[in-house]
């Protein structure tokens, strides 16, 4: 199933957002750096939300409109569901 994911590098720290279809292992592809890029740059590998979808199609309509989200917004989003900014990671994980 896509899911459509934010990571974080602290609470309140940069974000990042995106999506995927294995979200255990594009996440740790995050943490382990394996992917150049913006959240290899800056370290943001702490995943503090996350939104399973039916098709891509609805997942990338979804990213796209939180992408245009103020900060503020996402921030809201993230504490809604997840206050204290813990790594959903091990959760995904057995």
């Amino acid at each position: 199933m896509p899911v459509v994911y934010l990571l974080a590098t602290r609470p309140h720290g940069t974000l990042y957002i995106g999506s995927t279809f294995d979200l255990a292992r594009r996440v740790f592809e995050h943490k382990s750096r394996s992917v150049p890029g913006f959240t290899a740059k800056y370290g943001i590998d702490r995943l503090v939300w996350y939104e399973v979808h039916e098709t891509l199609e609805t997942a990338l309509v979804r990213e796209r409109q939180i992408k245009k989200w103020k900060r503020d917004w996402k921030i809201n989003l993230i504490e809604r569901d997840n206050p204290h900014w813990t790594d959903l990671y091990t959760s995904l994980t057995p």
